[in-house]
């Protein structure tokens, strides 16, 4: 991967279509969790690679590649939650606020209560929790994606966990 990567900073396209395909699938996965929309998370995973290309030659590898462009993912995603809030507070799609509601059940906990459980969870919450149980990072590594410091981070992990524990306990 490295050699890919080294090729596709010096423009090598078809380099960097190889990173792409052994990376992008990663990238949406983070995407569609964060976004809860398919339609937004391929945005958002498109947007990503075109910044991944536009600034290639900026990484210099001292973290993993993987980090990186999961940072540039994140950006993305969080910039684009952002923007989504602040149509949201001007009275803009309600509809979607009711359709994110966790439903109140009884029944054992299935993939499809997880998920929602997931999505319903406060912006930072759930990128914390997504990046540290699903894709296996470290604190600090989340804490230098996200631009906050790793006492936030545990926080922001904490409150998430204990928010599923709740919601999947109705």
């Amino acid at each position: 991967m490295d050699e890919l990567i080294e090729k596709a900073r010096h423009g090598d396209e078809v380099a960097f279509r190889s990173v792409y395909e052994q990376t992008s699938g990663r990238v949406y996965a983070l995407c569609i969790r964060m976004m809860k929309d398919e339609t937004r998370a391929v945005e958002m995973m498109q947007d990503t690679f075109v910044r991944v290309w536009q600034n290639l030659e900026t990484y210099r590898g001292e973290s993993a590649f993987t980090t990186w462009l999961h940072t540039i993912a994140i950006n993305a995603c969080l910039v684009a939650l952002r923007t989504q809030r602040r149509r949201r507070e001007d009275g803009m799609e309600n509809e979607e606020l009711e359709a994110m509601t966790v439903p109140n059940s009884t029944d054992p906990v299935d993939r499809i209560a997880l998920e929602r459980a997931i999505a319903a969870l406060p912006d930072g919450a759930r990128t914390v929790l997504l990046l540290h149980d699903i894709h296996g990072y470290r604190i600090d590594e989340i804490a230098e994606m996200t631009s906050t410091r790793p006492g936030t981070s545990k926080a922001h992990l904490h409150r998430a966990r204990k928010l599923l524990r709740e919601a999947l306990s109705r």
